[in-house]
């Protein structure tokens, strides 16, 4: 699997340089620029969703890979700065609908604190989009769903034992507000809620958080994306857990958005990186990912 992640990364960047042209004329082509810019170029952040979504009848493949802790007591030169180790892989299908409703279904390895084996599938629901003159602001709806079918561990007090079926599900709800100021500069903030069937005991099965996303564009091909999950909860009961933070560099290609990317969290999906993330960026424990989407359209 990392041979097979390391050639692709490869075959990208040797890509991109070949169809830096081609891509800007498609940007061009893509969107009316009568009309307000693409606030994102994907319909992903980092960690989160973006505010966009696909086009009608337009299926999107994803391959996300994150590696090991860079520093920390489980990073440095041993485990060669997080490459020796993997904490989540993802593999996605995403598919439009018409250009205001598309779905998804994912499969992840899971981190393993405390889930693996983790399926993944949303809806989501673009109900405002920004243009002139019409709206200021860009509204989207989504809602996902994630069960794990990973063996139950045999000890009652565990989140893993899992007594009921119900108590593999874990679902979330969020709302992705945008709006772009043009190539350079988009901003969202994303509230969401998050609700597991099955907890431990010093626990609470809802969570709130409220998200936070910036894409800074350093060319029509290439931009930093920055991304935050602030958890709005007690603190006596959730202390060890850290808040989300990522940063990226988006660097879009003919048919292809590759994203580099570094963060605290190891998992995938809002019911993993909003309660499950212990890792603290002071103590150098984050890690590098990297996501690669290419798009299908028909005809």
């Amino acid at each position: 699997m990392k041979i097979i992640s390391i050639c692709a990364v490869s075959l990208i960047f040797l890509q991109s340089y070949s169809q830096e042209e081609i891509v800007t004329e498609s940007i061009e082509e893509d969107y009316n620029y009568e009309m307000i810019e693409p606030t994102f170029h994907s319909t992903r952040v980092i960690n989160g969703h973006s505010v966009e979504s696909l086009g009608k009848g337009v299926l999107e493949f994803r391959i996300e890979h994150r590696f090991g802790d860079i520093a920390g007591d489980e990073g440095g030169a041993q485990t060669f700065f997080g490459f020796d180790n993997s904490s989540d892989i993802r593999f996605a299908f995403e598919y439009g609908i018409n250009d205001k409703l598309m779905i998804g279904l994912g499969r992840s390895k899971g981190t393993g604190a405390p889930y693996k084996s983790l399926m993944d599938g949303f809806v989501k629901y673009r109900a405002i989009k920004q243009e002139k003159g019409k709206s200021p602001l860009s509204l989207t709806v989504v809602g996902s769903s994630f069960f794990t079918y990973m063996t139950a561990s045999e000890g009652l007090g565990q989140v893993s034992h899992f007594p009921q079926w119900q108590h593999r599900f874990a679902y979330s709800t969020q709302l992705n507000i945008a709006r772009s100021f043009g190539k350079r500069l988009s901003l969202a903030v994303m509230p969401t809620l998050v609700h597991r069937n099955y907890v431990a005991q010093d626990d609470v099965n809802s969570l709130f958080a409220m998200g936070a996303a910036a894409r800074i564009g350093i060319s029509d091909t290439k931009a930093i994306l920055l991304e935050c999950y602030y958890g709005i909860t007690d603190d006596d009961y959730r202390s060890s857990y850290k808040n989300s933070i990522g940063i990226a560099y988006e660097w879009i290609t003919f048919g292809h958005n590759f994203t580099v990317n570094f963060t605290n969290s190891k998992g995938f999906g809002e019911a993993q990186f909003i309660p499950y993330t212990f890792s603290d960026w002071l103590k150098g424990q984050f890690r590098l990912g990297f996501c690669i989407s290419r798009k299908f359209e028909k005809g």
